[in-house]
């Protein structure tokens, strides 16, 4: 859509899966929507250049692990051969699907789409700012920021080189460089690591603090080192990248590690996965004086409301976590509190998933959490080992753990370290939500064999009566 001027009841700036959920919530309770984006179609960082195209290529890396894995079962596959250019077109062919179909959703709802961006003018006003000579100036009833975030790229690794990668420029994936370093043991540097590794390439991790994935529970974050540090030339805790200078075809790196002292490397390609910042600036915030913390996230209420009643703010721009599914929920509440009706932003658990292989889930309470507010919790662990489902899948190197209640025997939080540990979260949030103890786990049958009975069978190792491990009394 072209626009010149015009008058909207919402407005929505990012079309995200925040964004988009939130405009078309708002279209079916009867408003008038106007949706802009930079992007051409909807879906956002997540779709366009994130989500989606990364587990796109996580599903090739286990694809190719599975394959290489299947000897021991009597199952002998040739060396695959990985033909770049035709993957990277599968995954675009992935995400024009999808962008085809939302794309189809706005106007099969009547939300006017714009390519573009918008700048805050005053409380009631954006102008807008696209490729087109007949862009202009639209007024609004409400607003919602859903601007996103964007790669942080610190001031020492911010150099102009083709060669240094964000996580953006790493799923274009031009080729497979011979070494990669990835500077970042987050989520998204252990997820594109894992990508390159199944690709042939030898991959480096290094990470500032002593452990991976900071925050999730250590006994989780177990399993998958142990599985993930054989498919790594070298993984380096408690090292600074120091330097990085251009040497034409590679890049020379020099890092300094804690009780290890200086190392240099020579790397054909290096990602800076550090983590990621809220596209809270150049969308004329100032000029609404709408607050922001020190991090540049937005402050809001638990209508995603900001200071202003009429403009709300939601996903990655809004705070932490920065997940997708976040916010789009998010989203159906900033529309439902647009259209009058009762709504808040209140979830017991938000899950969250680590698509590494194995991979880690968790929502609710962690362990880790629980320390350190002081809270007494009690910890259940059922390990793979026996468990039949993933015993017949070779994969039994998984842990399913509870944080329970001891006064009440409530679930509190749950973890999840193991294949397909993101496709079973989902009943560990509702179990959360609804206020479930230890005992309605246990109570409720579970199929058999499936890797869902090890959450029963966690709880059925809180309450002492555990079919599958046994204690002596």
């Amino acid at each position: 859509m072209s626009v010149t001027s015009g008058h909207t009841e919402v407005l929505v700036l990012g079309a995200g899966p925040g964004g988009y959920a939130a405009a078309f919530r708002a279209a079916d309770l009867g408003k008038h929507v106007t949706l802009v984006d930079p992007e051409k179609e909807p879906g956002g960082v997540c779709l366009h250049r994130g989500c989606i195209p990364s587990k796109a290529y996580l599903h090739v890396a286990q694809l190719l692990t599975e394959a290489a894995g299947a000897d021991e079962m009597g199952i002998a596959f040739e060396h695959p051969q990985v033909d770049v250019e035709k993957l990277g077109a599968w995954k675009n062919k992935v995400v024009s699907k999808m962008t085809r179909g939302l794309a189809t959703l706005c106007k099969a709802r009547g939300v006017d789409y714009v390519k573009g961006r918008g700048v805050f003018v005053d409380a009631h006003t954006v102008d807008l700012q696209t490729d087109e000579a007949d862009a202009g100036r639209v007024t609004f009833d409400n607003a919602v920021i859903a601007t996103g975030s964007r790669p942080a790229i610190p001031p020492a690794l911010d150099i102009d080189s083709d060669l240094i990668m964000n996580s953006t420029k790493a799923l274009e994936l031009d080729d497979v460089p011979a070494r990669l370093l990835v500077i970042g043991g987050g989520y998204i540097g252990l997820e594109l690591a894992t990508v390159y590794a199944s690709l042939g390439s030898r991959v480096t991790v290094v990470e500032l603090l002593p452990s991976l994935l900071a925050g999730v529970d250590s006994d989780l974050v177990r399993v998958l080192r142990k599985r993930l540090e054989p498919m790594l030339e070298a993984l380096m805790l408690e090292t600074r990248v120091e330097a990085i200078d251009d040497a034409g075809s590679k890049l020379r790196v020099r890092m300094h590690s804690e009780g290890g002292g200086k190392t240099d490397g020579e790397f054909e390609r290096v990602l800076v996965a550090v983590g990621r910042t809220p596209n809270s600036s150049g969308i004329g915030l100032g000029s609404l004086e709408i607050g922001t913390d020190a991090d540049g996230f937005i402050e809001v209420d638990a209508q995603r409301r900001t200071s202003l009643p009429n403009i709300f703010a939601i996903g990655d721009v809004a705070g932490q976590p920065m997940l997708a599914h976040k916010a789009t929920h998010e989203g159906l509440v900033a529309a439902e509190a647009i259209a009058g009706k009762s709504a808040a932003f209140e979830p017991a658990a938000i899950p969250a998933v680590v698509f590494t292989d194995p991979e880690i889930a968790w929502c609710g309470l962690t362990e880790a959490d629980a320390a350190e507010k002081g809270r007494r919790v009690e910890i259940a662990r059922f390990p793979w080992q026996a468990s039949g489902r993933a015993t017949t899948l070779g994969r039994n190197d998984g842990l399913t753990k509870l944080v329970i209640d001891p006064e009440d025997a409530r679930v509190l939080g749950v973890g999840i370290a193991g294949v397909n540990a993101g496709e079973l979260i989902a009943g560990a949030v509702s179990a959360i939500e609804m206020g479930a103890t230890a005992e309605d786990l246990a109570l409720t049958i579970h199929p058999h064999p499936t890797l869902s009975e090890t959450i029963m069978e966690a709880a059925d190792v809180f309450l002492g009566q555990s079919v599958h491990l046994y204690k002596r009394r």
